[in-house]
């Protein structure tokens, strides 16, 4: 074997080459910009070549840091690999899912007691975020997310499409005018989506031509902050069916009008090919797909319709 390699120095050459900042380099590392300019120094000095040239928007690789810095990331990546296999070795009977905290909340949480109950050796975690899964550095094993399925280098498994209905407190429709088609939905406050574009398109959906009247009103990000602001009576929300199951079941919130929506997004499980293949996951997977199609369009047949007597 020759000397020992500088690993860290490598390490934060290879970063920084991969997303082109110092700082983002070190956001990736746990570092300050600061360690990470100073281990590139370090093996600059030590090769005696310059490795970036650095610009007032970055650092850019060298010619002779562009020659190395593909055989360093795959290095790099067979380490990580290497290691995550060590590491499922040791914790094999855990699950780290990850999913957006609306999802989470109203659907998963309610219903992963019954997977613990199926399989009490396995430890499961539920990560809550809104922020995308990196595969390659989070130890998370599968993800549940809300879009087209198109994730590249990923297995994408569709477990359902939930349908958009407006929803809103019984007392606050009890209060106000019979809604019997969707134009009269306009006659209350509307509860909006953190981008404004969900009630003009279902009411555009059903044959409302709208202006901004159907943009108007407090928007929140979540779908969980819709439902809250529902419950609350301060509007009809525009929300996913599963995510209103719970609270209609529970009676706080009734369905509006009963028509849905449907979208082009669905639900997925996301993960990677060879994470599919550990057994722990793979009995996620089959209960979470029955769970999926068990409770598929189920807010729609719990709920009572306003404009029709209970």
């Amino acid at each position: 074997m020759g000397a020992v390699l500088p690993l860290l120095a490598l390490r934060a050459f290879t970063e920084t080459g991969r997303l082109g900042s110092l700082k983002a380099a070190a956001e990736r590392l746990g570092v300050t910009p600061g360690a990470v300019s100073q281990q590139i120094r370090v093996l600059e000095e030590r090769l005696g070549v310059a490795l970036f040239v650095r610009a007032h928007h970055g650092v850019y690789l060298t010619e002779a840091g562009a020659r190395v810095h593909a055989n360093l990331m795959r290095g790099f990546e067979l380490i990580e690999n290497a290691y995550a296999t060590l590491e499922n070795l040791s914790v094999e009977k855990s699950l780290t899912i990850s999913t957006v905290p609306s999802f989470a909340a109203t659907w998963l949480v309610p219903r992963i007691g019954r997977f613990s109950a199926l399989h009490p050796q396995i430890e499961v975690r539920i990560e809550a975020a809104a922020t995308l899964v990196d595969f390659k550095h989070d130890r998370i094993d599968v993800a549940l997310r809300h879009g087209l399925g198109h994730y590249p280098g990923l297995e994408s498994i569709r477990l359902m499409a939930p349908v958009l209905l407006p929803v809103a407190s019984p007392q606050l429709l009890a209060q106000g005018a019979v809604i019997s088609e969707p134009t009269d939905c306009l006659k209350y406050p509307l509860l909006q989506d953190g981008d404004r574009a969900d009630w003009t398109l279902w009411l555009q959906a059903h044959g409302v031509q709208v202006g901004d009247e159907a943009r108007r009103g407090m928007s929140f990000e979540e779908d969980l902050l819709l439902l809250r602001a529902a419950a609350a009576g301060q509007g009809i929300a525009l929300v996913q069916d599963t995510h209103a199951q719970e609270d209609i079941e529970a009676g706080k919130l009734v369905v509006a009008l009963d028509k849905p929506w449907p979208s082009r997004f669905a639900y997925y499980l996301v993960s990677r090919a060879d994470t599919l293949q550990r057994p722990e996951v793979r009995a996620f997977v089959d209960w979470i797909k029955a769970e999926a199609g068990r409770s598929g369009g189920a807010a729609t047949r719990l709920a009572p319709r306003c404009d029709e007597p209970e």
